[in-house]
């Protein structure tokens, strides 16, 4: 049964704005502005970031239109490259996942730590110990058969957006730099050599646009919608991220950003006093637990795919016949968070290790297009193609290895192990090989 194309401009314009928008931007601005150094470099950063992500974006469009299949982006690695490189890749996004569902759940933690416990008490080590309970308790409740609805989720994205307009308008009804202003963190280098710094947290922000590639085959006309759609969508994200990021420097200061782990509850309090703190903090906290619930439950599925295709061994696809949960599947993507917590420990070291890994394998997927486009050179092909080909995922590209090489030498620890876990899959794809074949199982 072919898949029966549903989704209008609107719909989809809707999609690529709750894919991108998450709790980074609630935490990584001060990163950025330490990284910067001043509102300058700050705002340019968030601008290219949101213009390569739009070329980003596209270039997936593309791709989810020529490879229309389910949970599309680990299997273009599979349909492109050879078995071992798309084992390696994607053995290295099943860590980079948990990881980054760690980094969120860290600054839910980071909110609610001061709402919950006294001043003396809001240290690393207590903020660890609530994304901890965290991952626990959601991880009994998903194991236990508990499962939330595809609607719930969309309610705590639309909070998300009205939380972003809400913040902004403090710009309405603060003054400026309501905080005491502190020394500032200056950044040193080249222009050049400072942005691409900067833009490892951004792109972190930006990120989750690639998920268009999964809906391709589901958009009325394509040709008009797809980029229509995408412009609209990382239009009212960048517009958003833009107008947030301005009422933070606006209110706090920009010596403040550079030195807060807490900005939206401070931009709440300048206008809403202590109340406004308090109520801040509990609703980013609540929406990072719909983030971690939603990861514990849609990872375990793509294990499942993952094993159904034999990249991963058959014990991912197990399934608990009362209560439907891939018990060693969520207990396996748990326990990589719960190793990350403890390994890591801080956002700030967590966003070096995912975007390392991330961009290397976004590069890798963009890469595809060049690979679709030559097989398909002589068929009938009528869905979604780029304009400006090759430039946009060329130029794309480009800014992803900027990345990958920033994080490089601003982050050397974090860089050898994104290569120590991408090359353990090489003698991990030859145990599970080995393994598959003496038991007559299917291995890509």
């Amino acid at each position: 049964m072919s898949i029966k194309a549903t989704l209008t401009k609107t719909d989809l314009s809707m999609i690529v704005v709750s894919f991108v928008i998450g709790i980074g931007i609630f935490r990584t601005p001060a990163i950025v502005a330490q990284k910067a150094g001043s509102p300058e470099l700050f705002y340019a950063a968030w601008i290219l970031g949101g213009l390569i992500s739009i070329c980003g974006a596209l270039t997936f469009a593309e791709i989810g239109a020529r490879f229309p299949v389910a949970g599309g982006f680990y299997k273009i690695f599979s349909a492109c490259y050879h078995p071992v490189f798309a084992f390696m890749m994607n053995w290295s996004l099943v860590i980079i996942n948990s990881f980054s569902a760690v980094g969120v759940a860290l600054v839910g933690a980071e909110y609610i730590t001061p709402v919950i416990f006294p001043p003396e008490m809001h240290s690393q080590i207590y903020v660890q110990l609530i994304a901890l309970l965290m991952i626990l308790i959601l991880f009994a409740l998903n194991y236990a058969g508990i499962k939330t609805g595809a609607r719930a989720q969309n309610i705590l994205s639309g909070i998300k957006i009205v939380m972003i307009l809400f913040f902004s308008s403090a710009v309405l009804f603060s003054h400026p730099s309501a905080l005491p202003i502190q020394h500032s963190i200056a950044s040193s280098g080249s222009f050049i050599a400072i942005l691409g710094i900067s833009l490892i947290s951004v792109f972190f922000t930006y990120g989750g646009y690639q998920n268009t590639m999964n809906l391709g085959a589901d958009v009325k006309e394509p040709q008009r919608t797809i980029p229509a759609s995408i412009f609209i969508g990382m239009g009212v994200v960048m517009g958003l991220y833009l107008l947030i990021n301005f009422a933070y420097v606006h209110v706090l200061g920009f010596e403040h950003v550079q030195q807060s782990k807490l900005l939206a509850a401070e931009l709440a309090s300048s206008f809403l006093g202590e109340a406004g703190y308090k109520i801040t903090s509990v609703v980013i906290f609540i929406s990072v637990m719909g983030f971690i619930n939603t990861s514990l439950m849609s990872n375990p599925r793509i294990y499942y795919a993952m094993a159904d295709d034999g990249i991963l061994p058959e014990i991912f696809k197990r399934v608990n016949e009362k209560t439907q949960v891939q018990q060693f599947a969520l207990s396996f993507f748990t326990a990589l968070m719960i190793l990350g917590l403890i390994w890591l420990g801080t956002f700030e070291k967590i966003v070096n290790y995912v975007m390392f890994i991330d961009s290397f394998s976004m590069v890798t997927a963009a890469a595809t297009i060049f690979i679709f486009r030559k097989r398909m050179k002589n068929t009938n092909y009528t869905g979604f193609r780029l304009k400006l080909y090759p430039w946009i995922p060329l130029v794309f590209m480009a800014m992803l290895l900027t990345v990958t090489y920033n994080v490089f030498i601003s982050d050397v620890n974090a860089a050898i192990t994104g290569l120590c876990i991408f090359a353990a899959g090489f003698p991990l794809y030859l145990v599970l090989k080995r393994i598959t074949q003496s038991t007559n199982q299917p291995f890509t």
